[in-house]
């Protein structure tokens, strides 16, 4: 079967290292009219227009996106897609806001349908939104899980996500047990880890949530499958940080609870990282563990904020994150709006130019996927999103003064929503149309 070729015009900007470490030059690529040629939902290259388009072969369709930017698709670290319809509920510190709002909307995903069609939804917000990778959230029922990737497998997504595992400190309708997670989540790797462009995370809520016997079979788990995710959240809030502390009065830390049962490796990420010390954040990098640093949750909750500076002199790898529903958008443009705010709070600072790398490249690294997604160097997937300069009123006027990348850059993050993201394609194919998009079409 001959090989199915599309290729893609307009301004390009993907990333090769991070802003943050590297010279802005040397990190990223940005083309003024570029070409993006995709084969069998891959990258071939990307480059100069004119150049490239002498060396299509004869009749490959080109699709014209002068005055629009192409990028990969974003990813989100960390989402919850069980908490879809308690986005934007208010009151309360983390602790007593699962109780009022969270657990009971969990329990509801007991139910096969409906956790179907929470899944649907959910995966085509995160398409409109322009994230086509993120590692995700569900409940504790197998049912949330099924449903979930079943979702996932139908719009080849790359995403992971897993069964939560909860034994104690939460109500009885959404616990399980130490052996029924265990057996639960290696049946569930067995089905679909691997399965397409989907991953299998191991998903202990919480070491509040989790015994030590259930911790210890995570643990296992994550030994026995050490291409599987390890999801789960850690110093959020000063409240949960002295819970756990009287729980496990042996560790050093909240961290190095999950250390002592084998949870700090590559491919884990853990949500938050907010209250972390210089320790905490050593072993973060020298175990190739993950933050995913959720802004938008963090001021929802006033959770405290995400150290940049720490984070960096620690050479460890974060993220951002929507953390969808204490997190308040879907948007990576929202959400890197808020990280912005959050380093101005801490007297710190974030580029525009390395707040993309981080939605793009630097969640791939962070996943541990960064030779898949991410990125348009050859051989990566082909999901990547269409940004519009001109999606509102303002946007458009602001972007007629913005004289470099970086003001561009900057004026879609702190004005940009999904109305900024015209297209999102998944493996080279139209997965999601804006409205406005769609209206210019007709």
């Amino acid at each position: 079967m001959a090989a199915e070729s599309s290729a893609f015009r307009g301004a390009i900007l993907y990333f090769r290292d991070d802003p943050g470490s590297a010279s802005a030059a040397d990190s990223h690529v940005y083309l003024e009219d570029g070409l993006l040629v995709v084969e069998d939902g891959h990258v071939v290259r990307a480059g100069p227009a004119e150049a490239l388009l002498a060396s299509l072969p004869k009749g490959t369709p080109v699709t014209d996106r002068r005055g629009l930017l192409l990028m990969p698709g974003f990813v989100d670290a960390h989402v919850h897609y069980a908490q879809t319809d308690v986005i934007a509920s208010g009151g309360g510190t983390l602790l007593d806001w699962l109780e009022r709002h969270i657990f009971p909307e969990e329990m509801r995903f007991a139910e096969r349908a409906h956790a179907s069609e929470v899944a649907d939804f959910f995966l085509d917000e995160l398409l409109r939104h322009g994230t086509t990778t993120a590692l995700v959230f569900g409940s504790v029922h197998r049912a949330s899980a099924d449903a979930f990737f079943e979702a996932a497998g139908k719009r080849r997504m790359r995403l992971g996500a897993g069964q939560v595992m909860m034994d104690r400190h939460c109500p009885e309708g959404l616990r399980d047990t130490p052996e029924s997670a265990h057996r639960d989540a290696h049946e569930l790797i067995e089905r679909w880890d691997g399965q397409g462009r989907l991953h299998y995370a191991i998903t202990p809520r919480f070491a509040i949530t989790s015994s030590d016997e259930q911790l210890r079979r995570a643990g296992e788990l994550a030994r026995a499958h050490p291409n599987a995710f390890v999801h789960s959240h850690l110093a959020e809030n000063v409240a949960e940080v002295e819970w756990v502390r009287r729980l496990f009065p042996a560790a050093r830390s909240y961290l190095d609870v999950y250390e002592r049962f084998g949870l700090l490796r590559e491919r884990a990420i853990y949500a938050h990282c907010i209250h972390l010390d210089a320790e905490d954040r050593r072993r973060m990098a020298q175990t190739g563990a993950a933050a995913a640093f959720c802004p938008t949750s963090n001021l929802f909750l006033g959770s405290g904020l995400f150290d940049i500076e720490a984070t960096d002199a620690a050479h460890m790898r974060f993220a951002l994150a929507t953390d969808v529903g204490a997190g308040t958008s879907f948007s990576l443009l929202q959400t890197m709006q808020d990280a912005y705010k959050v380093a101005q709070q801490k007297g710190q600072s974030l580029s525009a130019l390395r707040a993309f790398y981080l939605a793009t490249l630097g969640g791939a690294r962070a996943l541990r996927l960064e030779d898949r997604i991410g990125s348009f160097e050859p051989g990566r997937e082909a999901d990547f999103i269409v940004l519009d300069p001109a999606a509102t009123p303002l946007m458009e006027r602001r972007m007629r003064t913005a004289k470099t990348l970086e003001e561009r850059l900057f004026a879609w993050m702190i004005l940009g929503d999904e109305r900024a993201v015209r297209e999102t394609y998944v493996l080279g194919k139209p997965a999601s149309t804006s409205a406005r998009a769609a209206a210019r079409s007709h």
